[in-house]
């Protein structure tokens, strides 16, 4: 079978990488450079001469307050470039598997973990872009798993846990804000999961909204002390703040944990522990050094 991944040059796009190279399944891997889902042309003809049965859509405009600014761009990548995904796959009796975010529920005021079903208010561009991909994918009615995920972090790009660990070896004390909860995810767990649904083709009869992160509950304040710990960044202090020391363009959500139930149930799997996870991503980031 062939798959196309799309922002493959992104942190989940190289956990994809990572994850699918012991398939037998023949996987195209593309970003900008290789394929512009933003022309439907290009994205149709792809999708039509190389037979492509599954798309993991891992492309996305993700820069949170630059996209307040730059409403076009996000909304082309976050929603019209997946209509494009979905048109192409629904003409050629396809899956569109596609990752979005916990900030299509915005400023809900919440203390329980969001099901799939939970009613969306997003707040910024973002997260309404965000929203606006799940509804045009609904809209054109091709086959679809649409996997909402929170906190994302990786060995690549830029992230979290990359950013504090270049802090915390650097400055002598960093303030994090701890009026903020949710769960980390470590995108190689996130890889995995869709890798298997494709390689074993559990997506087939389970069209829908999924969430995923890791499994407990932190604030970006316990998410940096674990960081600190983890690599033996001990000399610097963290300290805690309000969300409201730091200036910016979106209120971003002051709960966003994410209910899994539901892609455990339909799954069958287990998801890690966010420390755990945690764990082992520094490791391998120790190992790159």
């Amino acid at each position: 079978m062939n798959i196309l991944v799309t922002g493959a040059n992104g942190q989940l796009g190289q956990e994809m990488r990572q994850v699918s190279t012991s398939s037998t399944d023949r996987y195209i891997f593309t970003d900008v450079a290789e394929l512009d889902i933003t022309d439907a042309i290009t994205v149709k003809r792809m999708v039509r001469e190389n037979n492509i049965k599954v798309i993991v859509n891992c492309a996305a405009y993700t820069d949170v307050d630059r996209a307040e600014d730059d409403v076009c761009m996000a909304e082309l990548l976050n929603a019209t470039a997946v209509r494009y995904l979905a048109e192409a796959l629904k003409a050629n009796d396809g899956i569109l598997i596609h990752v979005s975010t916990d900030y299509v529920f915005g400023s809900t005021q919440q203390n329980t973990p969001y099901k799939e079903d939970h009613p969306v208010n997003p707040t910024g561009v973002y997260g309404l872009t965000k929203l606006h991909g799940e509804q045009t994918i609904a809209n054109v009615d091709c086959h679809h798993i649409i996997i909402r995920t929170a906190w994302l972090y990786s060995e690549f790009g830029k992230n979290f846990v990359k950013t504090m660990l270049q802090l915390t070896a650097q400055k002598p004390q960093v303030k994090v804000v701890f009026d903020q909860v949710g769960t980390p995810t470590y995108a190689y767990d996130l890889a995995a999961t869709i890798f298997n649904i494709v390689e074993n083709r559990q997506y087939e009869g389970k069209d829908g909204i999924y969430h995923f992160s890791n499994e407990g509950v932190c604030s970006w304040f316990d998410f940096a002390k674990m960081i600190v710990k983890y690599a033996g960044h001990t000399a610097c202090d963290i300290r805690p703040c309000h969300s409201s020391e730091f200036s910016s363009k979106v209120h971003r959500p002051s709960y966003s944990v994410l209910d899994k139930t539901k892609i455990k149930e339909a799954l069958g799997i287990q998801i890690p522990y966010w420390t755990e996870s945690l764990q082992t991503c520094i490791e391998q980031l120790k190992n790159k050094v």
